[in-house]
């Protein structure tokens, strides 16, 4: 049975990833999982300077999800190398490092002091930052400021960049393709959709920040059908994300189109999801004599004469 993934020049030994801000830096929990068997660990985020994130309270369940606003809260990049990495770099699975910043500059920064540490197997690139240069608004809902980070982070690795996409545009589909003009490699879809919590008691909202993130089971129709659209836009490689719990979830990403999956917060219920997913989906292809898992993306049967946009209307 064939698990593994090449992205660029770097191999995963299986299509199954934990998410960032998931798994925290991923050197808290060789006593909870076995490592060896995912096929990579994307870091929390790092940036440049320690953030301590949004002020409490900043995540509240939800209905089939969890709402978040952990503002990016972080040791960063240099306490990272020093603390973190030594550890990380023992572990038999690839580190892809995610990335989060306030402007261009510190993007190129934090990937150029990662991209000269061993260990470090490929960059993140989380888009849906405020861009403080900017007025607050976020790098990933401007297509040309994701072209430009695209471009500059390229310029200065050559090891697998992806750029993952906010699902809170008209149409990914847009986005993708700039980052597929600048040179990714691939593309993380999707990160959190938009969302509110209120305490009817307290007439509040659940988190400080009013609005945060939604993620869990409740957003993966959104995420399939935003992998769907983004596959459809572009060659290089998708990994979706969003709401996988089940390695049945997992599949259903991989027949749509995705070449790789991320579990997110199914891993604070669980934190060996990724394994029992991994597990799932080679059990799975072996009873329907599939040698390689692989041969389970983009087999979506569909009426071809309808277009995404037109399905939607």
């Amino acid at each position: 049975m064939i698990e593994s993934f090449k992205l660029r020049d770097v191999e995963f030994k299986n299509r199954v990833l934990v998410a960032s801000g998931t798994f925290g830096y991923g050197d808290e929990v060789p006593d909870l999982v076995d490592i060896s068997r995912l096929g990579g660990i994307m870091t929390k985020s790092l940036s440049m300077k320690p953030r301590d994130g949004n002020p409490n309270p900043r995540i509240t369940e939800t209905s089939s999800g969890m709402l978040n606003s952990i503002g990016l809260a972080n040791i960063g990049v240099h306490k990272f190398i020093n603390e973190k990495l030594p550890a990380l770099r023992a572990f038999d699975t690839r580190i892809i490092a995610n990335i989060a910043a306030s402007s261009v500059e510190e993007y190129c920064a934090v990937l150029e002091l990662l991209d000269a540490e061993s260990g470090v197997h490929g960059f993140e690139i989380n888009v849906s930052c405020p861009n403080v240069k900017e007025g607050g608004l976020s790098f990933g809902t401007d297509p040309a400021l994701v072209s430009r980070i695209t471009r500059e982070l390229r310029r200065r690795t050559a090891k697998p960049l992806i750029i993952k996409l906010t699902p809170n545009v008209t149409h990914i589909s847009e986005f993708a393709r700039a980052c597929e003009a600048e040179g990714a490699d691939a593309l993380s879809v999707i990160n959190t959709v938009i969302g509110m919590a209120v305490n009817i008691h307290k007439r509040t909202p659940k988190i400080a920040t009013t609005t945060g993130g939604l993620s869990g089971p409740a957003v993966k129709p959104i995420a399939l059908a935003k992998v769907y659209e983004t596959v459809n836009a572009v060659k290089i490689p998708v990994i979706g994300i969003g709401g996988i719990v089940t390695w049945e979830d997992a599949a259903e990403f991989l027949i749509v189109g995705a070449s790789m999956v991320q579990i997110g917060t199914a891993n604070f219920i669980n934190p060996s999801t990724g394994v029992t997913v991994a597990e799932g989906l080679k059990d799975f292809c072996a009873k329907n004599g599939l040698s390689d898992v692989g041969a389970l993306v983009r087999t979506l049967q569909t009426n071809k004469t309808i277009s995404v946009v037109d399905s939607w209307l």
